[in-house]
């Protein structure tokens, strides 16, 4: 985890667990006079904006609404062979990519003056697409580090290995992230908690039923294999040991609920502090190889697996530490080293893990590279939202974001179980919410990184270190709350607590999930409920420890956060019941969350969609009243399917419910739900009123 990745943990994104991935059409040709100036004159699905091909009307709406929407799809569309998953989303995301390839290519074709972002852009695509460069190198560009790690001769050595990790991709027990000080929004903070696991979760580890053996066996050749590249001696040995000690500290890893809960994660307290209760690591070198040296106040994550995992470092032979390193100093790396060690890492990380039995092509995974955040996304989206980005959208955007925003103040007004003076602070919060809509308002500079048409490994490092070097800047300056923590062409949404900001980059502002051209009931069932999902963060399990400034602060009366967590306590333990793969429940606690945004969202967008209609009935379109287009368009945002492995992946790390039971498990809530499709007590969604959950 870098410094800068650390955000994730205090943001919450609307789809967190989707694949990264994604790929595009094997047509990848397209016309650049496709610009954001030249929108459809029709919906992107005919007649009215949502996909009734894809309709499956053997099932019954109240029975699975996921399947009845969406199931026709399921059936006649196999997932990829390179990919874990696929659906709208994908869909939406193989459009941007695709434009986003059509760039980096024009780039590399044109005479770009050395140090542009032009050049850097088509040089570090270019540098990706070398194989036969980066085939030649080998590990070699990793020996260094290797060589550093195999000089190391003591505990001293071994804590300051453990912050320098960070930038060159390797693991620690030890996490120091950035992140916004809960307290003062204008600050930030780092964090330190505990890392270092291969394996996604804790429950990798520890459970042993069929499944999670066989991982772990498949485990331990994997990195058996890649100490193997380093012609590490007794690599099988090795690698059971790295198994033993990663296990160790999965024992010491809180549940994933814990692991999300705002007040538990909050500890503040002082460097100086940190090193006279634990004494027993050297946390100067640890901070100082991190650069962190002049920081004063931290916040621990989790204080009481400091002291074990000390404990743990001072335990384990030195040697054991120095082989878990270099393993994942190379698995970490493997991406851009040879052919041989790429496809050795994808064999474990994504075939084993994720279920993707083929590798994407090399092309769509650079252009996911160039494109990432932290790599030279900031230059790329200033030309994709040029292209692909009209001010119509964003000003149409806006108009649903207030719409939104009134329907939730309405609902608000009305709780029957909220205070005045909670209700009060709820809608000084709700007014407060700040969009951002597209691209940022300002750029990050990316004039002083070097970037070469012939040196992959050298490019990444120096990128890598960009932003890190940034990040540590960040701490002496403090935040700039025009920031945004997503490219424009990154498929996706997120909210922000600590600046009360819900956030819509480009990409997702596009057809079928915004459509201009669609029927405003289908637009308010798919962009509106992820409006609305991204403002009920604000009023979700831990979004509402937050104020309108975004501090910290509990602006509740006691009786009404009782009435509030009685309700949410209902909504998990619906969620417990579901199963998506044999023997595996979701989460009720872990999705929470998401879940509350995703209720949330679907009641307020449907509020606001009922606003914009007046006194007036919608029109009945091809037999379809308004309210069913409006679920329906719902339903078809969440048209996903994922590998069996992708799926208990992110059952255990991703804190977003699988895409069939943001559907079903949603709707069965909504009273409106029912009245639109004549849903009774025999069907097998149907819940009697007194037991669906009303929360916002």
């Amino acid at each position: 985890m870098t410094l800068r990745n650390f955000f994730a943990l205090f943001a919450c994104l609307l789809v967190l667990g989707c694949d990264n991935e994604v790929s595009a059409p094997a047509d990848t040709t397209e016309s650049m006079a496709e610009t954001a100036t030249e929108p459809a004159a029709k919906p992107h699905y005919e007649p009215w904006g949502v996909d009734l091909g894809a309709n499956n009307p053997d099932i019954q709406p109240g029975d699975d609404f996921w399947g009845y929407a969406n199931g026709k799809w399921a059936d006649e569309n196999e997932i990829p062979p390179e990919r874990t998953s696929h659906g709208v989303w994908l869909e939406i995301h193989e459009r941007a990519e695709k434009r986003v390839r059509g760039i980096i290519e024009e780039l590399g074709d044109a005479d770009n003056e050395t140090g542009s972002s032009e050049q850097k852009v088509g040089d570090y695509y270019a540098s990706w697409m070398n194989v036969e460069k980066v085939d030649e190198l080998g590990i070699s560009p990793l020996q260094p580090d290797l060589d550093r790690i195999a000089a190391i001769e003591n505990a001293d050595d071994l804590a300051a290995e453990f912050g320098r990790q960070y930038f060159v991709y390797g693991s620690s027990p030890f996490s120091a992230g950035l992140g916004i000080n809960p307290k003062n929004p204008d600050e930030y903070m780092i964090n330190i908690g505990l890392t270092g696991l291969g394996l996604p979760d804790r429950d990798y580890y520890l459970d042993d039923t069929e499944r999670f053996i066989e991982i772990r066996q498949e485990y331990l050749i994997h990195i058996t294999q890649m100490l193997g590249f380093a012609n590490y001696r007794d690599p099988v040995e090795y690698a059971d040991s790295i198994l033993a000690l990663e296990t160790a500290i999965a024992e010491l890893q809180w549940i994933r609920a814990d692991r999300r809960d705002r007040d538990k994660t909050y500890n503040p307290t002082t460097v100086t502090a940190l090193k006279e209760q634990h004494s027993g690591f050297n946390w100067a070198a640890f901070l100082e190889s991190h650069r962190l040296e002049f920081v004063e106040n931290i916040i621990t994550n989790h204080p009481d697996t400091i002291e074990p995992l000390i404990a743990l470092v001072n335990e384990q032979p030195l040697d054991v530490w120095k082989a878990y390193l270099a393993y994942h100093l190379i698995s970490g790396n493997g991406s851009i080293l040879s052919t041989k060690i790429d496809d050795a890492n994808f064999a474990f990380v994504g075939k084993v893990l994720r279920g993707q039995e083929e590798q994407l092509v090399r092309w769509k995974r650079g252009v996911a590279r160039v494109g990432a955040q932290q790599g030279l996304g900031e230059a790329l989206g200033q030309i994709y939202v040029d292209r692909y980005f009209p001010e119509s959208s964003k000003t149409q955007m806006l108009e649903l974001v207030e719409n939104v925003r009134a329907a939730y103040k309405e609902r608000i007004q009305d709780l029957s179980w909220m205070s005045e003076e909670t209700r009060e602070e709820a809608l000084m919060k709700l007014a407060a919410f700040y969009p951002k809509i597209g691209y940022p308002n300002k750029w990050v500079d990316l004039s002083d990184i070097t970037i070469s048409e012939d040196d992959l490994f050298g490019n990444a490092r120096r990128l890598r270190e960009f932003f890190e070097n940034r990040d540590v800047e960040k701490l002496k300056t403090g935040t700039d709350k025009e920031e945004w923590f997503m490219m424009p062409q990154t498929v996706n949404a997120y909210y922000l607590p600590n600046w009360n900001q819900i956030v819509f980059p480009a990409a997702i502002l596009e057809a079928p999930f915004f459509d201009p051209n669609a029927d405003p009931a289908v637009n308010y069932g798919a962009i509106g409920a992820v409006i609305g999902h991204e403002m009920g963060h604000g009023f979700d399990d831990q979004g509402s420890k937050y104020d309108a400034r975004g501090v910290k602060r509990n602006w509740w009366t006691d009786a009404d956060r009782a009435n509030f967590s009685s309700r949410t306590d209902r909504l998990g333990e619906q969620f417990d019941t579901y199963e998506p793969v044999k023997g595996h429940f979701v989460d009720g606690r872990f999705t929470m969350g998401e879940n509350i945004g995703d209720l949330g969202g679907v009641e307020v967008a449907y509020r606001a969609y009922r606003l914009s209609l007046g006194d007036e009935e919608a029109e009945v379109i091809d037999g379809v009243t308004g309210d069913q287009r409006f679920f329906m368009g719902y339903a078809q945002a969440w048209r996903s399917e994922r590998r069996q492995e992708s799926t208990l992946n992110l059952l255990k790390s991703d804190p977003h419910s699988p895409p069939r039971f943001r559907v079903n498990g949603i709707v069965r809530n909504v009273d409106a739900w029912y009245d639109a499709f004549g849903v009774s007590n025999d069907n097998k969604l149907y819940l009697a009123p007194e037991n669906r959950v009303r929360i916002w």
